[in-house]
C-alpha cells in the first residue's frame, strides 16, 4: 500500500537540529565540527602528551648536583701587627776564678762575676772578647781555665820526709846593758818657730828604750826573734803550696784571635743571676756525672760524646728529656750516665724574677758530654 511522501516543507513545521549551534548549511556545519574536533585534540593531548611522548634531550627530573665544601679562610692577627725584633738570650761563659773582677764595657757574655777579657801573652791589635787559647776545633766551648770541682778519691801518697832530729836549744844568751838616753840642758828658741835642741851625755851602749837594763857591756844584739824557733833542714825544703782552681776541667776550643790585655786569663763578662744559676748548675751536673761514672767502676772508650736536649722549668725542675743522642760507638752506660746525672741532682732551685722575665716559664737546655 502506498503511503504517501510528506516533506517539512510541504508540512509547514521550522526543521529541528540535535546541536543548535550548528549552521543549516553542510559547508558551513562541517566546518564547525571540523573545528571543534580539532580544539578537542589539542586538548586531550596537552594532558596525555606528558605521559606518552618523550621529548629527546629533556630531562624533567633534576639531578641533585653535590654542595660545595666550605672553605674557612684564616687571617692571622700577626698580619697586622708590627713584627717584634726576635729576642736574642745572653750567652753563657765560665770566668776565671782566680782573675781580679772587672766590669766590661759593652759584652753580650754573662757569667757568675765581672771580668774583663786578658791572657798573658797578648795578641797585637786583638779584639776578641775570649783569651786566646790553644784546643780542639772541632768542638764549642767557652772554658778558658781547668781545674777540680772535688778532690779525687784516689790519691798517691806522698812520699815521706826525712826530718833532722830535732837540736837541742841552745842555752840562753847573756842579757845586754842598754842605757836610755839622758839630758841635762835644754834650749828653745825664742819664738814657736824656732829650733830646740836637748844635750844628752855620752853613756855606754846607748839604746832607744824607755828604761835602763842592767846586763853584760860586750854581749851580742838579740834580734827580736826566738830563740827557739824551729830548724830548717835545706835539703828537704817543705813542699809548696798551690792554689787550688776550683773550676770544672775544661776543654778548651782553639781560638787563634785574643786580646790585646796582658793579664791573668780572663774572658768578658757581666755578672747575673742567671749566670750565677747556670754556673751552679753545671758544676752539680759535673760532679754527679764523675760520681756516676766512678761508682759504676766502667770507664767509656775515649772520644765519645752524648748531646742531652732537656726542658729546665722556672722551679727548676727538669721537666722533660727531648733526646739523647750519642756518637757512633759509645757505649749503653755512657749514654745513661749523662741524662742521669742531670736528673739526680734536680729540682735546682727557683728562678728568680729576673730569670723569668728573660727566659719565661721554662727553658730548652743542650748539655754536652765528653769522654777523654
Amino acid at each position: 500500500m502506498l503511503e504517501p511522501i510528506h516533506s517539512q516543507a510541504d508540512l509547514g513545521e521550522a526543521p529541528h537540529h540535535a546541536l543548535p549551534w550548528l549552521a543549516d548549511e553542510s559547508d558551513r556545519r562541517s566546518v564547525q565540527i571540523g573545528l571543534v574536533g580539532t580544539i578537542l585534540i589539542h586538548i586531550i593531548l596537552l594532558f596525555l602528551a606528558p605521559r606518552f611522548v618523550n621529548f629527546a634531550g629533556v630531562n624533567h627530573v633534576s639531578t641533585p648536583r653535590p654542595r660545595p665544601k666550605d672553605r674557612n679562610i684564616e687571617i692571622p692577627l700577626d698580619m697586622f701587627r708590627p713584627k717584634q725584633p726576635t729576642k736574642q738570650l745572653p750567652k753563657f761563659v765560665e770566668a776565671n776564678p782566680n782573675a781580679p773582677e772587672n766590669i766590661p764595657d759593652k759584652t753580650n757574655n754573662i757569667s757568675d762575676r765581672n771580668q774583663q777579657v786578658a791572657q798573658e801573652k797578648p795578641t797585637p791589635n786583638g779584639k776578641s772578647d775570649m783569651p786566646a787559647l790553644e784546643g780542639r776545633k772541632d768542638i764549642q766551648s767557652t772554658q778558658i781555665v781547668s781545674g777540680q770541682l772535688v778532690q779525687p778519691d784516689r790519691t798517691v801518697p806522698a812520699p815521706q820526709q826525712v826530718t833532722a832530729p830535732p837540736k837541742p836549744p841552745s842555752p840562753a844568751a847573756p842579757r845586754r846593758e842598754q842605757n836610755s838616753y839622758s839630758g841635762f840642758d835644754k834650749q828653745q828658741g825664742g819664738d814657736s818657730s824656732g829650733y830646740a835642741s836637748n844635750l844628752a851625755k855620752s853613756s855606754n851602749n846607748p839604746t832607744d828604750v824607755q828604761q835602763s837594763v842592767n846586763g853584760a857591756k860586750d854581749a851580742p844584739v838579740a834580734d827580736n826573734g826566738s830563740a827557739f824557733s824551729p830548724q830548717i833542714d835545706p835539703k828537704h825544703p817543705q813542699p809548696r803550696k798551690n792554689l787550688e782552681q776550683h773550676v770544672r776541667p775544661a776543654i778548651f776550643a782553639e781560638n787563634k784571635i785574643g786580646t790585646s790585655n796582658i793579664g791573668l786569663t780572663a774572658v768578658d763578662a757581666r755578672w747575673s743571676n742567671y749566670g750565677v744559676y747556670l754556673q751552679r748548675l753545671i758544676e752539680s751536673v759535673q760532679i754527679q756525672w764523675e760520681r756516676i761514672l766512678s761508682e759504676s767502676g766502667v770507664y767509656p772508650n775515649p772520644g765519645s760524646i752524648v748531646e742531652v736536649k732537656f726542658v729546665l722549668n722556672s722551679r727548676g725542675e727538669i721537666s722533660k728529656i727531648i733526646h739523647v743522642n750519642p756518637s757512633a760507638g759509645t757505649s749503653d752506660a755512657a749514654t745513661r750516665a749523662c741524662p742521669a746525672a742531670i736528673e739526680a741532682r734536680a729540682p735546682y732551685g727557683d728562678w728568680t724574677d729576673d730569670m723569668i722575665a728573660m727566659l719565661g716559664s721554662e727553658q730548652e737546655m743542650t748539655f754536652t758530654f765528653l769522654y777523654q
